[in-house]
């Protein structure tokens, strides 16, 4: 195994404002000279033990800009820890959020958003006074529309109540669906010890995640289990492995570093949901799945810094226990320069790739390898080389049948045969709008469950 390409972009997510700076002055930029000014919008959209979310747009009022870095700081201890829509640093208390590459024009009147979860002392998150853009400074004041609590509430604050669809669909709602632990009793664990124990547990339950929970290698997951991580749940150095097991949801939970896979389906595990989790900086896969294991989701997750993302079937030499089975939709991801295996599939078919959006993805989008058919419908491809292709290293090709896509900057790729036709019902975005659709609402952090 190989690992994944690592580099230092913050990137994760944010919710609705609760409070504003508004500033005039000049706004410059490394092309452009603006003539009127700026506005800024800051927020503390949610706030829990020993973090914040918070959320920022700023507004060019004057002219045309290209390429932009908003500067403020902290006085009251904050550190900013991840971040979405810019790449954000921070050296004392000073924090420096620069653009994107989607977001760096500003026309006149035009904005850009983004936002951040940062850890605080518990009794004091002050609202900065004071914002610089391009290094010339945006003076105004800062009013509140409602200021930030003195007291943390408990941790599983949830983001606001504007979220994108969690309802479940694909091949995880065939076979008798998937319920996970149901109305089962509900287990609360923050240390390594006390996860491992819910996993492995016998019987039905809803396991949930608070706090940031450090391991290593695979933590067994047993039949008929939600896991749901609270609001900023972490999981850091480990994975889950669900072999042989049924019935298990997976959600709301960031994994990074992790010395395996993120998350390993395996052993003819069926009815598995992987949803709006996000994944990065792992050692081998984000998300596994081989050996036979079939009617799986994995929808509105997000996948940054990372090399191998998601494999469907592990070996070219396993068709007898992976024809037939490996059905998997894919859906409303956000591959987000995870570099290949957007999936990459084995004998699976029909496996549905459908509105996700890939985003500067250096080695591959889709393969469809060994006799697979897979259906690449609706997806939003933005700077990428290689949308999808058939074969991919010693593997032989699979069918693969394209319809309905967006390409930015991005050639189309390679098609041919046939695939089995879906069994599910399941409602298509217009492809050029799954950008703006899956970069508000995939990664963790994103729905309250």
């Amino acid at each position: 195994m190989r690992t994944g390409r690592r580099r230092t972009t913050l990137i994760a997510t944010t919710a609705a404002a609760t409070a504003t700076l508004v500033t005039a002055g000049l706004l410059t930029s490394v092309s452009a000279q603006a003539a009127a000014g700026c506005q800024v919008a800051y927020s503390v959209a949610s706030q829990w033990s020993g973090g914040f979310t918070g959320n920022v747009t700023v507004t060019n009022l004057g002219d045309p800009v290209s390429g932009w870095t908003l500067r403020w700081s902290y006085g009251a201890g904050q550190q900013v820890n991840q971040a979405w829509g810019a790449n954000v640093s921070q050296s004392g208390g000073q924090v420096s959020a620069t653009n994107v590459d989607y977001n760096g024009n500003l026309a006149t009147n035009g904005g850009a958003t983004f936002g951040f979860n940062a850890s605080w002392n518990n009794s004091s998150n002050p609202t900065p006074t004071s914002f610089t853009l391009n290094n010339v400074a945006c003076t105004g004041s800062t009013t509140p529309t409602t200021p930030p609590p003195t007291t943390p509430p408990p941790s599983s604050t949830p983001p606001p109540s504007t979220q994108p669809p969690s309802t479940l669909v694909g091949w995880a709602t065939q076979n008798g669906g998937t319920t996970g632990g149901g109305n089962a009793g509900t287990t609360t664990v923050s240390n390594a010890s006390g996860l491992t124990s819910a996993l492995n547990a016998t019987g039905a339950a809803v396991i949930r995640v608070t706090g940031t929970i450090t391991c290593s290698g695979m933590l067994r997951v047993r039949s008929n289990k939600t896991i749901i991580g609270n609001y900023g749940a972490t999981i850091v150095g480990c994975g889950l492995n669900i072999s042989g097991d049924r019935n298990v949801i997976i959600r709301n939970l960031t994994f990074r570093n992790w010395n395996d896979d993120a998350i390993n389906v395996q052993e003819s595990a069926t009815n598995i949901w992987i949803d709006h989790n996000s994944f990065s900086n792992g050692y081998d896969g984000a998300v596994d799945i081989k050996r036979g294991s079939d009617f799986v989701t994995v929808s509105w997750n997000r996948v940054f810094n990372h090399d191998k993302t998601m494999l469907l079937g592990h070996s070219d030499d396993n068709a007898s226990q992976d024809v037939g089975h490996l059905r998997v939709s894919y859906h409303h991801n956000w591959f987000d320069g995870s570099n290949q295996r957007n999936p990459r599939v084995r004998f699976g078919n029909p496996v549905h790739v459908y509105n996700n959006y890939y985003r500067a993805n250096g080695g591959y989008g889709v393969a469809s390898t060994e006799n697979a058919g897979v259906l690449v419908e609706g997806n939003y491809f933005e700077d990428v080389d290689d949308p999808y292709h058939l074969g991919e290293g010693d593997s032989g090709p699979g069918s693969l049948v394209a319809r309905n896509n967006h390409f930015v900057n991005s050639p189309t790729g390679q098609a041919g045969g046939s695939v089995a036709g879906i069994p599910y019902s399941y409602q298509l975005d217009t492809a050029s709008n799954v950008k703006s659709i899956v970069t508000a609402g995939a990664g963790a952090g994103r729905i309250t469950v």
